[in-house]
């Protein structure tokens, strides 16, 4: 089924606010988030077509207008580990927006956005900034914050480490269940055509037997059948020529 007009102007808006999303953007500007607006708004529009696409495309929309609403949400947290720690439960698209695309630019944009972070955390906890040479007075002129800031960085990762680790397994418990889940079904749906077998085989066997019987009784009917055939024609030849004796040997009345 061909896009439709709102389909087609959705893909191009959500085209650019990816590539602006992808761009350092200034602090001020306020046009990707009125394009966001516009994204939700046409989403929104779309699912109420009658000519709307699948249930998987709309989906897909919908999770990569998600994705660009919570980055933005992101960029507007006051410290570099907060916007860190939300970026990490962003989910960016899995297709691509357009064929050109390799790999979905949303997941680019997600990888970008969560490097740009880590190291703006970094210079916040180890108190540097982008030159070399500050850095390295920094750290002549105070080896103890730092050593300190160099531990709270280390605290911070390890955080993160173990926030990783626990979603891991909890989309492994998930994959689990989901397995056993599976399994389960598996073992209902077997039984049943099990069953299913059974009763078609047992159903044939009946209709053999059905098939069977029907054929001897309808042999039976036609023995009987005859049989009173030729009794009727018996018994009228007998009376016929009970008849004929009957006038031979009794006289004419006078």
């Amino acid at each position: 089924m061909a896009a439709s007009r709102l389909e087609l102007n959705l893909v191009r808006l959500l085209c650019r606010c990816e590539a602006m999303a992808a761009e350092r953007r200034d602090p001020e500007e306020w046009r990707l988030d009125k394009y966001v607006g516009a994204l939700e708004d046409m989403l929104q529009a779309l699912r109420t077509q009658a000519s709307r696409p699948a249930a998987e495309v709309l989906q897909e929309y919908a999770r990569k207008v998600d994705f660009l609403r919570g980055l933005l949400q992101a960029e507007k947290l006051a410290s570099s580990s907060e916007k860190a720690l939300a970026n990490q439960f962003l989910a960016p698209g899995r297709v691509p927006t357009t064929a050109r695309e390799r790999v979905p630019a949303t997941r680019t944009v997600h990888l970008q956005t969560r490097a740009r972070y880590a190291g703006e955390m970094r210079q916040e906890l180890l108190g540097t900034d982008s030159a070399g040479e500050r850095e390295l007075e920094v750290r002549k002129r105070r080896p103890a914050a730092e050593k300190h800031s160099a531990a709270e960085l280390d605290l911070a990762l390890q955080r993160q480490q173990q926030l990783q680790e626990k979603l891991a397994e909890e989309m492994l418990g998930l994959a689990r269940s989901l397995k056993t889940n599976t399994l389960a079904a598996q073992s209902v749906i077997k039984k049943d055509n099990q069953t299913l077998s059974h009763s078609l085989k047992m159903a044939d066997q009946n209709l053999e037997k059905l098939k069977t019987e029907s054929e001897r009784l309808e042999q039976h009917a036609q023995k009987s059948v005859n049989w009173l055939l030729w009794a009727m024609l018996i018994v009228v030849c007998f009376i016929f020529i009970s008849m004929i004796l009957f006038i031979r040997i009794v006289p004419k009345l006078k």
